[in-house]
Order: C-alpha cells, then structure tokens, then sequence
C-alpha cells in the first residue's frame, strides 16, 4: 500500500478532477449507463479510493450529479447512488488499509451497487428485484474489472516511479 501525504490543495484538485472525469464518462457512456444492464464504465474509477481514499466522498458526489442530471429517476435514485458510491468508495479504501489483494475492488464495485442499487430501483420501476440484480450484477463486471486493473496499473506505475527516485538518490550519495 502506498501512503502518500498530499496537501490540502492537492486533495481537492484530485477529487475535482475525479468527478469531473466521473461526469464525464457518464455523460458520454450514457446510452448504455442506464439501460437494462446499466454498464457505468464511470464506476470503475471507485478504485482510486483504494489510493486515495478521500475520494469516498468525491465520487459519491459524482453519482449524485450523474444521476441527477442524467438519470431521470428522482430524488430517491440521487440519493441511493450516492450512498452507494460512498460505500463501494469507503469499502474499497478499507480493504485496501487492511492489505487485501485488488480482486476485492472488482468484487466491491460489481457487488455493492449490483445488489443495493435494485433495492429501490425495484419499488421505483415496479420490477421485481431478482431481475434487476441479476442484470445489474452484469452490466457492473466489465466496470469492477477496469477499476482493479486500474488500480493494479496506478500501483505499479507508482513502484516504479518510486525505485527510480531511491536509484536517483543512491546515485547521488
């Protein structure tokens, strides 16, 4: 796990940015971000809390302009994503402080919004909710597969950069 401290500017400019990109995709996604599989690429970017787990809170803002803007579903709906974007967010951080391998941000972002975002899809669509998991369990695995392969790339780009700055300063010894 890398710990990185960064400032207070900093924090905010990466969590700007984030939603700025979550919106974004969404926007450009959107044909198929709220179809009957609901495919939000936009989601896989849950996984930098992992790195950065302020994020929680960012991308669950994300979610709520996303769907107010696009989702057409009301304020239930806006609420709901953004609760579920904070849990996905805050349980991805939190696995990742406790060293758990990147499989579980897959599983984290296909299994929190796929089995609590049918909660009151189900009430608002009148669709049962079996059917609506199982087709949001779907649309959410090429989304959790990108984020923790996201993840894994960051990471090793960050491993990376870091022993080339320890060969740097031993050089410089």
């Amino acid at each position: 796990m890398f710990y990185i401290q960064l400032s207070k500017t900093r924090k905010l400019t990466i969590s700007a940015l984030c939603i700025a990109l979550y919106v974004v995709i969404m926007i450009y996604t959107q044909s198929f971000a709220f179809g009957q599989y609901q495919i939000r690429i936009a989601t896989a970017l849950y996984g930098l809390s992992a790195i950065f787990p302020f994020l929680s809170i960012p991308l669950g803002l994300a979610n709520l302009i996303s769907n107010t803007f696009m989702g057409g579903l009301g304020p239930l709906d806006m609420i709901g994503g953004t609760f579920v974007g904070f849990t996905t967010c805050s349980a991805i951080a939190l696995a990742k402080k406790h060293n758990f391998p990147n499989i579980f941000i897959t599983l984290f972002i296909v299994l929190i919004p796929g089995l609590i975002v049918p909660i009151w899809l189900s009430i608002l669509l009148n669709i049962p909710y079996l059917v609506l998991a199982s087709s949001l369990l779907i649309g959410q695995i090429v989304p959790g597969v990108v984020g923790g392969v996201l993840v894994t790339a960051v990471e090793k780009r960050m491993a990376k950069s870091s022993h080339s700055e320890r060969e740097v300063m031993a050089s410089n010894k």
